[in-house]
């Protein structure tokens, strides 16, 4: 560890070298929930039952961006530690490590998908109809999966060397080639639902290439290291054990609102698109966090971390405020944007007060993400994420008991994310987080 006196007068990372990680951050982040709700959109209009089909499907083909997710914040975690010691390549190698990880499980993907998504679909859902058309767009979709999980790996160790802009490019690009692949496939093609399925994977395979040469040009040795990816499966369980908490509470969500109704299911689709836009969204913020963080318990600065850490709170609340005004401004169009289905819009006017109401507080909870996951402090985000939504679950559940509808959904949604402030607000002021050297011991 660095004596305390290098560190006697800490030096926050400034706002313009925050802005600088996580305006491009951001592009890469809001490209996927952006695609997602365009997508929606040109699907909504087919109806009632696409729109269910999608909603199903895409909450089971969630998978793969949770797992993407997974690499990529466990590869950033290890990496920026080793970037900040000054050891540029070993920070590679972890990235070298995570796109074999991403390429193998997304090759598990494809077969496991092709026989069981009919039989996940009809677990969830309640209309063979819709549980139908979600299986034949996932056996599509899933396609695009070992390219999403590369992409997912190379982010992560682009973000650990502070290069925010290569994926920025990356990403647009496949994001406008699936925008403008959905309508044509599914109207002029006419391949309906499944043409969002090939726009998405072909647009995934785009991105994941382009990711996959980042990779090679960098020059370090491409083979498996096994004793350094069992050092990321051990990093990674946390991560996963936290993801499973996340997707235990997706599915909840999407099968109680299909059992409250198919303009239920709808109308929780849509908003579930628009949370999860701005969540990716505000998450550019965690992004930027990771990167300094781990740089500076990496390069044995605890007290630069804490003080950096401060600002990304302020920084984190204020990102929220603004969206919480972008998305007031945007209410009275929203609906129509998505669906012409006058049932759909009336189970909207159930969501939109909590999806308001909840955009500042995960401003600060995922900036603040961010400072954990590059502190490597992952086995205090599992038990965090795993207390927080075992207090909100109940809520989801209890719908189907006392008919609460999409409130009771979109209470238990709230109730998560309160008890979550609380916790990692508490962790931040322990200062317990904030371990230095190239690797968390």
């Amino acid at each position: 560890m660095t004596p305390a006196a290098s560190d006697a007068a800490p030096r926050p990372a400034s706002y313009g070298r925050i802005a600088s990680l996580a305006i491009p951050a951001l592009v890469v982040l809001a490209a996927e929930p952006i695609y997602l709700l365009i997508d929606t959109a040109v699907v909504g209009h087919l109806g009632a039952v696409p729109l269910g089909g999608l909603a199903l499907g895409g909450v089971i083909m969630g998978l793969a961006p949770f797992i993407g997710a997974v690499l990529a914040y466990g590869t950033t975690a290890r990496a920026s530690r080793r970037y900040g010691a000054g050891d540029r390549p070993g920070a590679v190698a972890e990235g070298v490590q995570g796109t074999w990880l991403a390429l193998a499980a997304g090759l598990v993907m494809i077969v496991a998908f092709q026989f069981l998504a009919g039989p996940v679909a009809g677990l969830m859902g309640d209309d063979p109809a819709v549980e139908a058309a979600a299986a034949e767009w996932l056996r599509v979709a899933v396609l695009g999966a070992p390219f999403l999980l590369a992409a997912g790996a190379g982010q992560g160790w682009m973000r650990a060397v502070q290069d925010t802009k290569r994926p920025m490019w990356f990403v647009t690009a496949s994001f406008l080639l699936s925008a403008v692949l959905a309508p044509i496939l599914v109207y002029p093609v006419g391949l309906g639902l499944v043409g969002s399925a090939w726009a998405n994977a072909v647009a995934q395979a785009v991105s994941g290439v382009l990711f996959l040469l980042a990779l090679r040009r960098e020059r370090v040795p491409l083979r498996v290291d096994w004793p350094l990816m069992s050092k990321q499966l051990v990093a990674n369980g946390d991560l996963i054990i936290r993801g499973i908490a996340f997707q235990v509470s997706s599915f909840s969500a999407t099968a109680v609102a299909a059992r409250v109704g198919t303009a239920a299911l709808g109308a929780h689709q849509i908003g579930m698109q628009l949370w999860f836009f701005a969540a990716l969204a505000l998450d550019a913020v965690a992004i930027a966090a990771q990167a300094l963080i781990g740089a500076d318990l990496g390069a044995g600065r605890p007290a630069a971390a804490r003080a950096t850490a401060k600002r990304l709170t302020i920084v984190g609340l204020g990102y929220g405020l603004v969206f919480l005004l972008v998305v007031l401004a945007s209410l009275p169009v929203l609906p129509d944007l998505f669906t012409a289905s006058a049932d759909v819009h009336d189970q909207l006017g159930f969501i939109w007060p909590w999806l308001v109401l909840l955009l500042p507080v995960a401003g600060v909870v995922f900036a603040l993400d961010g400072v954990l996951i590059g502190a490597g402090d992952l086995r205090f985000m599992r038990n965090m994420t795993v207390i927080s939504i075992a207090s909100g679950l109940p809520f989801t559940w209890l719908t189907l008991v006392f008919g609460w509808g999409l409130t009771g959904i979109w209470g238990g949604i709230a109730v998560f994310m309160l008890v979550r402030l609380g916790m990692i607000l508490w962790r931040l002021r322990s200062g317990d987080w904030a371990v230095t050297g190239a690797e968390r011991t």
